[in-house]
């Protein structure tokens, strides 16, 4: 099977068994997505939707956030990964929001990327979730299942790589849609440790590329 061919069967079957696939993060507007989507590096969404409903009641906006201290903010996500950068980040990116930006949010990823705890990976969430635009954010699920499926060449050995190959091959409006469900499909079946290749709907066309598989 034809690379190009193998990127058609796995639209399809998505398309017919997955065609709303979403972010399975908590949000009322593009600033609590963003906030969230921070909070979720290195982090389960799981934890991150735990944290939110308290921190969003307490700051729903920037303007809310903005006028926060970071010591504040420590205090209602102290629980997920690597909380005192995080909280430093927020307290950052809402005041940025704030002067920069007149209170909104950036839907350009040269924007996007100025501010604190945004890297491409979450610059590319934002322009494809919340502004529905043909980008692509690599995250380890992502990396993990494009190698493994024969998306991408073995040679395409970084995110950004593995982003621009992805990006070429799906069609642009299927790209948001994409995302989600190279994502579902390594955080559920093409896992990291032990993939469930007898739950897999690809199993008979995978080439199973397990070795250098994973984001290091």
């Amino acid at each position: 099977m034809t690379r190009k061919e193998r990127y058609k069967f796995l639209t399809d079957y998505f398309l017919k068994e997955m065609p709303d696939a979403n972010t399975e993060l908590h949000y009322n507007s593009n600033f609590q997505l963003l906030v969230a989507v921070i909070l979720s590096a290195q982090c389960t969404d799981k934890r991150v939707n735990e944290v939110t409903p308290e921190l969003f009641r307490v700051y729903p906006d920037a303007a809310a956030m903005a006028q926060a201290e970071e010591f504040e903010i420590f205090e209602y996500v102290k629980s997920v990964s690597y909380p005192n950068s995080k909280a430093a980040h927020l307290s950052k990116t809402a005041k940025m929001i704030m002067n920069d930006f007149g209170g909104e949010i950036p839907s350009d990823i040269d924007s996007l990327l100025k501010l604190p705890g945004v890297g491409r990976k979450t610059a590319n969430v934002m322009m494809s979730v919340a502004f529905g635009k043909a980008a692509m954010a690599v995250d380890t699920h992502v990396y993990r299942v494009s190698h493994r499926l024969g998306l991408v060449p073995d040679d395409a050995d970084t995110p950004r790589k593995v982003e621009e190959c992805l990006v070429k091959n799906f069609p642009k409006d299927i790209i948001p849609r994409a995302h989600h469900w190279l994502i579902l499909h390594g955080r559920y079946v093409c896992v990291s440790r032990k993939p469930k290749c007898d739950k897999c709907p690809f199993d008979e066309i995978c080439p199973k590329k397990l070795e250098n598989s994973k984001l290091e």
